[in-house]
């Protein structure tokens, strides 16, 4: 079973995001890009649909968490009776390859681990083959996609699954960092773990420094502006609508759709939001992928695009995922993408807010163009 959805922190690098539950289990991840099918999707199914847990053996820990300050670096504290450690989750920025790091900080005595990983592509069907390199590391590919896991931890397979445990004392830190990379590619160059959590840190901080006016910049103001930001896609300047799919609007029901493409009207409420707060290179790079993506003809523009500005976004079920809190079905891609505005909210004719015609040329007249409210009407 899954954690509840309020038990859900967000860590991403501006090309992908994970989800990561309080019990410290990683249970969503879309790689290379949030639109990429899953290698972890316990989300919407079970621990066997791809997961990946760091705690302490036996459970019973008192557990809490932080980000730290104006950054996108989550901290889970397990406070046990032997000891307390912190496991730090970040994924780096501006890397060549995009990672997720996960340090395991002793504070206190000495503490059992467990670590279980469960790698399963496609959206949970697809179990990896494993070799282990001659660095140590394990290396899972499944078609074009590879992952590399390294730590200075024993790892074994058990029932197509890598397990280990390990002791943590006060002032120790053990490493994991698990990499994306094309399958054909060779395997990526081991991270400089210190190097990518200072400079993510750093990212972060100065990042967040722009808020302004500083009066307007309470914690949860800054905060709720970082994860926006983290929905940005940097290579192109396109913004998702969340990193996940198929989360229901009711439990149990079927209006379950897939966010992680670009809707025009939600973004323009996203980069109001980061406007409002002095953040306008968003805006700007946001500006030239809708150009890009609307391309020369104004009249055939959608109600939402690919990250890439992509067009058509074919809609396919998942049936081997149960959903969340059994709620099918699960669903990649969007249809709606490529109907028409007028098709899709039943003739009425829905406008492009100033906020968003002002990001383009006027002789797009983008304003005439319609587009579906911000909610799926089917």
């Amino acid at each position: 079973m899954p954690s509840r959805i309020e038990d859900y922190a967000l860590i991403g690098d501006c090309e992908a995001a994970a989800l990561v539950a309080r019990n410290g289990s990683l249970d969503w991840l879309c790689w290379p890009r949030f639109d990429s099918d899953a290698c972890f999707a316990a989300l919407l199914g079970s621990n066997e649909h791809g997961h990946w847990q760091i705690a302490p053996r036996g459970g019973g820990a008192v557990i809490s968490r932080r980000y730290r300050p104006n950054t996108l670096i989550l901290e889970t504290r397990f406070e046990c009776s032997d000891g307390a450690v912190t496991l730090v989750d970040f994924m780096p920025l501006g890397g060549t390859r995009s990672s997720v790091v996960r340090l395991v900080v002793g504070e206190r005595g000495q503490v059992t681990m467990c670590t279980e990983l469960v790698l399963r592509f496609g959206y949970g069907a697809i179990v990896p083959w494993v070799t282990r390199l001659e660095d140590g590391g394990l290396r899972a590919i499944a078609g074009p996609d590879m992952v590399v896991l390294r730590t200075p931890v024993h790892l074994v397979g058990q029932n197509l699954t890598t397990v280990g445990e390990f002791t943590v004392a006060a002032g120790q830190t053990v490493p994991f960092v698990l990499t994306y990379a094309p399958s054909h590619d060779a395997p990526p160059e081991p991270l400089d773990v210190p190097s990518a959590l200072a400079t993510t840190e750093s990212f972060w901080k100065e990042w967040s420094r722009k808020c302004r006016p500083p009066a307007h910049c309470s914690d949860a103001i800054v905060r709720s502006l970082i994860t926006l930001k983290a929905l940005t896609y940097w290579p192109t300047g396109g913004l998702v609508a969340a990193p996940t799919t198929s989360l229901p609007e009711s439990l149990g029901g079927v209006r379950n759709w897939d966010y992680r493409f670009c809707w025009l009207r939600d973004a323009t409420l996203t980069l109001l939001a980061l406007m409002d707060a002095g953040f306008y290179d968003e805006a700007r790079f946001w500006r030239e992928w809708l150009v890009r993506a609307v391309a020369g003809s104004p009249q055939q523009v959608q109600i939402m695009y690919g990250i890439a500005g992509e067009r058509r976004l074919t809609e396919l079920e998942v049936p081997w995922l149960p959903g969340y809190e059994d709620s099918r079905p699960v669903r990649r891609g969007d249809g709606c993408a490529v109907p028409s505005a007028m098709q899709r909210t039943g003739g009425k004719r829905i406008r492009l807010g100033p906020a968003a015609r002002a990001f383009i040329s006027p002789r797009a007249r983008l304003d005439r163009a319609g587009c579906r409210n911000l909610g799926d009407a089917r």
